[in-house]
């Protein structure tokens, strides 16, 4: 397990991880309210962050430890098609902007703590907002556990080897989480990020030096790009490649902001102003999400190979760890994989305190014990939040974590088909509560469709071509296999998402013509708009001491 081991880069990555598992259990005591006994102060941190706190902490929680090594793996295997998190991580923020600040006002009236409790409240329908409810709970999974993989990229580029080391990190983050709740990661996220800045401008100025410079560094990626059989791979972006690229971030960017841990963050914030500061300053982070991108072609330039795995698959996440100690010295090298390391701990964190809140708020309060106390809610999802973390190891320590990959990239297809009922619903009721459980069937029912009819494809250098895996191979759908005469593809997640808004709409005219009965509505125009001062925003459990 510890075979040619780096001891100082070990040494420092333990030390680091240490300090900030401490910190998470301090963060019990960080503006500690009366009471973690609610679902208000444990899920939600108090619903009091301004606007630093919460920079951090949905900056933390959407730039995972597995964006951070596997965007760069995606450019060094691929190319320009791994720039797509860029762009969407810069459109999002104009598209979320008002939808985002009219969930807050709404939620805060009303106390909703998920989106599942807005639809429950927005269209009447306790089967709507349990789907809802199970498609964040199933989206999110995957998500945690692709955490691992950013921790296991680290651990493999030091030497050490085996499941225990990850099984002892989880353990941690489970510990801190249920006793702090919202403001573990929310008081690491400082740290993390504050590394990860550090790290990566230290990255772009020290490793182009060492090898010779930018013209040398594209210069090796085109080169190494301009042999590969594949005709989708390059520095410039192929044209059939370009319908994929745009349908993919611009899906990306949609999804991004109806997984149930993004919105959890939203809700934590203090007022509408901190959430209306946020989007503004929030494309920083795509900054940064460009320059690590980079990281991919030095990689190239580098002659970095990565480990290969048990299954004798070489695994391209290891490439930035194994860049990182190859160009800096052991100390830093330690550093660095720390901000990796630490990266994975903010989002797993809030991720599954927003799928427990999930199952305690729509499936436990709404099915199982209706009388429930905030002290028993809080109970549930302090419980739920450690279920969904060993689920999350488990599925990492039993299944190839390529598969993994296929289920997170099915997890942002089947969230994506929950915008009707959440973001569409901030904004109308046009749209019958049945439809949009119709349009939700759909949605599902073509995604799966498609992703299943995707084949991955091995490009060899004598012209054939070699099935690696028959379904669930990616996340482009050939337009050819619709009958158009073309090689372009487009992302599965748009052709699902397209069809369930054309069934809710469809779904909507035939049922206003039967008369079919609609829910009530227990939401008013003007709570989309209510502020911190307003009086009817309820009161939180805790008080501030």
């Amino acid at each position: 397990m510890f075979d040619n081991v780096n001891t100082v880069e070990l040494a420092v990555f333990t030390a680091l991880f240490v300090a900030v598992s401490a910190l998470g259990f301090v963060a019990a005591r960080w503006r500690r309210p009366d009471t973690l006994d609610h679902l208000d102060e444990w899920g939600l941190g108090g619903r009091n962050f301004g606007s630093w706190i919460t920079w951090f902490l949905i900056g933390g929680d959407l730039y995972t430890a597995y964006t951070f090594v596997a965007v760069p793996a995606l450019v060094f295997g691929a190319g320009a098609i791994g720039f797509f998190a860029v762009p969407y991580t810069i459109v999002v923020y104009p598209i979320v902007f008002l939808v985002l600040i009219r969930l807050w006002s709404v939620s805060h009236v009303h106390g909703f703590v998920t989106p599942a409790d807005f639809v429950r409240a927005r269209h009447g329908s306790s089967t709507l907002a349990l789907l809802v409810a199970i498609t964040g709970i199933v989206a999110t999974m995957p998500y945690i556990a692709l955490q691992l993989v950013g921790i296991e990229a680290v651990l493999k580029a030091m030497g050490v080897t085996g499941h225990i080391p990850i099984i002892v990190a989880f353990t941690i983050l489970a510990a801190y989480t249920y006793n702090s709740g919202l403001r573990a990661p929310a008081l690491i996220a400082f740290v993390k990020d504050t590394l990860i800045y550090i790290v990566i401008i230290v990255a772009v100025i020290v490793i182009p030096y060492k090898l010779g410079g930018w013209d040398e560094i594209f210069g090796a990626a085109e080169a190494k790009f301009k042999a590969s059989p594949n005709p989708g791979d390059g520095v410039i972006l192929a044209g059939p490649a370009q319908l994929q690229y745009a349908t993919l971030a611009l899906g990306s960017a949609l999804a991004l902001f109806l997984y149930p841990h993004s919105i959890t963050g939203v809700l934590a914030s203090r007022d509408r102003n901190v959430i209306k500061r946020n989007m503004a300053a929030l494309p920083a982070y795509s900054f940064i999400l460009g320059l690590l991108a980079l990281l991919g072609y030095m990689a190239i330039a580098a002659g970095i190979t990565p480990i290969t795995n048990d299954a004798g698959k070489a695994d391209s996440n290891t490439i930035v760890p194994l860049l990182f100690s190859e160009m800096f010295p052991s100390w830093f090298a330690g550093v660095a994989f720390a901000a990796i390391g630490i990266g994975a701990l903010v989002p797993a964190a809030i991720m599954s305190i927003a799928a427990a809140n999930l199952w305690t708020r729509n499936i436990y309060k709404e099915y199982l014990n209706k009388d429930a106390t905030p002290k028993q809610e809080a109970r549930s999802s302090k419980l739920a939040s450690l279920v969904v973390k060993v689920g999350a190891l488990l599925a990492i320590l039993a299944l190839d974590p390529q598969f993994s990959i296929d289920l997170q990239l099915i997890g942002g297809i089947i969230i994506l088909q929950t915008l009707p009922a959440v973001a569409l619903g901030l904004y109308t009721r046009w749209f019958h509560r049945w439809a949009l459980i119709a349009g939700w069937v759909a949605g599902m029912a073509v995604g799966f469709w498609t992703t299943y009819q995707i084949q991955q494809k091995l490009f060899n250098a004598d012209g054939t071509i070699t099935v690696v895996k028959e379904h669930f191979g990616g996340s482009g759908f050939p337009l050819a296999e619709l009958g158009f005469d073309t090689t372009s593809s487009i992302y599965a997640g748009f052709l699902a998402l397209l069809a369930n808004l054309v069934v809710c709409a469809v779904g909507t005219l035939i049922l206003r013509v039967t008369k079919a009965p609609e829910g009530i509505d227990r939401t008013k125009p003007d709570e989309y708009f209510a502020d911190q001062d307003d009086p009817r925003l309820r009161d939180i459990a805790g008080v501030m001491n």
